[in-house]
């Protein structure tokens, strides 16, 4: 007998891996036998973007007493990374109606390329207006943004 394996895959900048992040992968993880955190390489040139390193490093320890949780780069289309890592389906995160028309478009052409299924989750209410641009257009001026990022505390995650 055969035992299948289900692989999901988060991929982003993560430029900063924020709460709303956060609630995504949580939210996910219960789908999955595995949830692999596809972090862009550096290939992706954005200003001030720490590097594919640092980005990994810092999100594999919020993770690092979930078994289940991978983090790794990838280069390349989502799909690509998708087969590359067996996985079926592509997860994606929702803050509104605009993100909605993006991804849907985005999980029609994946589909069509490779049969890759997309899995939205709507973002919760208190994460819907956060973004890693916003974050970081706060920091650009200053502001403290640790209430926008995940915190490890007792070996787990907590907002």
């Amino acid at each position: 007998m055969r035992i299948m394996i289900r692989t999901g895959i988060f991929v982003g900048s993560f430029n900063p891996f924020t709460v709303g992040h956060d609630s995504i992968v949580r939210r996910a993880l219960p789908l999955f036998d595995r949830l692999v955190i596809g972090v862009v390489g550096d290939q992706v040139y954005k200003p001030d973007m720490p590097s594919a390193e640092e980005r990994i490093k810092a999100i594999a320890e919020l993770y690092q007493k979930e078994p289940a949780i991978e983090v790794k780069p990838y280069y390349g289309l989502a799909v690509d990374f998708a087969r590359a890592e067996n996985a079926h389906f592509i997860v994606k995160g929702v803050r509104s109606v605009k993100d909605f028309e993006y991804e849907r478009e985005q999980a029609d052409v994946n589909r069509s390329l490779s049969g890759v299924e997309t899995i939205l989750l709507y973002a919760e209410p208190q994460y819907s207006s956060i973004s890693s641009s916003m974050v970081r257009e706060l920091q650009h001026f200053g502001v403290d943004v640790n209430a926008f990022l995940p915190k490890r505390r007792n070996g787990g995650i907590t907002e």
